[in-house]
């Protein structure tokens, strides 16, 4: 089994006003779930939160990268963007950064419940 970080248990503390917190060790990272949304990844101590049509234009305007991983040679992107680096020396920012990352998972949870109903 992974061991915890410090810094990963910093973060689980900080972000529990957003609700339960729980982390999942998976592919040499950590995935962060709040109240069973899977909205943030860890991975070598840096916090991506997930991201969507409403939330992305807010990273970008921060000017932080996409978490990316390679795979076969090939560089892979996903929807979760790092959290801008002033946000770990502000615990309202912070929170405010997750929170926009836990909607964003909210409403991919939706919108993927919506896709599985399938009327027959």
């Amino acid at each position: 089994m992974r061991q915890r970080s410090e810094y990963l248990d910093w973060l689980i503390d900080e972000l529990a006003p957003l609700g339960a917190i729980r982390a999942k060790s998976m592919f040499g990272g950590w995935g962060l779930y709040c109240d069973e949304a899977f909205f943030a990844i860890i991975d070598d101590d840096v916090l991506y939160l997930k991201a969507d049509a409403q939330n992305r234009a807010a990273f970008v305007a921060e000017g932080v990268p996409p978490f990316s991983y390679t795979v076969r040679g090939k560089t892979q992107t996903m929807s979760y963007f790092r959290l801008p680096d002033a946000a770990l020396d502000d615990s309202t920012a912070l929170l405010h950064w997750a929170r926009t990352g836990f909607e964003a998972a909210l409403r991919a949870g939706v919108a993927k419940q919506g896709r599985s109903r399938v009327v027959r």
